[in-house]
């Protein structure tokens, strides 16, 4: 064998070295979707990970931040682009709507009465289960400033921050699998 080709393999044997020391059992996933199955699917596939043993963060942006709000919470000091979005976004995430089939908000009623007589588990206890096994939830701060929400006004999870996109791709960087729903 050539030297040339020596060393080339050799380089690709340290490249291949680094890459497996630096990733982790971990899963980072983007949350962009505020639909209501893709909020239950991100939750279904993060706390099964969780269940694993696997460490887990979520990204929430853009449109998924609606389902972090709390619906009792009241915030005021907010701009009037602020207040358009918090009137014309959900309120939380019993009041997210299907993707598909939504039917004029009877879509998101059967979907739930389906999941309850099935013994499957509601987004609200996904998110109880998610907080339980140390799922962390990072909110994009760019997300919240453009659309006006205030950290004041979410729910209250132990093991969530707000962080800027820079966090999110050091975590996923780090991660066996990454994910976005």
């Amino acid at each position: 064998m050539s030297t040339e080709l020596e060393n080339q393999i050799a380089e690709l044997q340290k490249k291949v070295g680094k890459l497996e020391k630096g990733t982790k059992d971990q899963l980072s996933m983007v949350v962009f979707s505020g639909d209501l199955d893709k909020i239950l699917a991100a939750m279904i596939i993060s706390t099964g990970a969780a269940a694993y043993d696997m460490k887990v963060k979520l990204f929430f942006t853009f449109w998924a931040t609606a389902a972090l709000r709390d619906p009792k919470k009241k915030v005021g000091g907010k701009t009037f682009m602020g207040k358009m979005f918090g009137m014309m976004l959900p309120k939380g995430m019993k009041k997210i709507k299907l993707s598909k089939m939504n039917m004029a908000g009877m879509g998101s009623s059967m979907i739930k009465g389906i999941m309850k007589k099935n013994g499957v588990a509601s987004l609200p206890e996904l998110f109880q289960v998610a907080a339980e096994t140390g799922v962390e939830i990072s909110v994009c701060e760019m997300s919240m400033n453009l659309m006006g929400f205030k950290k004041e006004e979410l729910i209250d999870y132990p093991d969530m921050k707000i962080v800027g996109v820079a966090t999110f791709l050091a975590d996923a960087s780090e991660s066996k699998i990454q994910l976005f729903i």
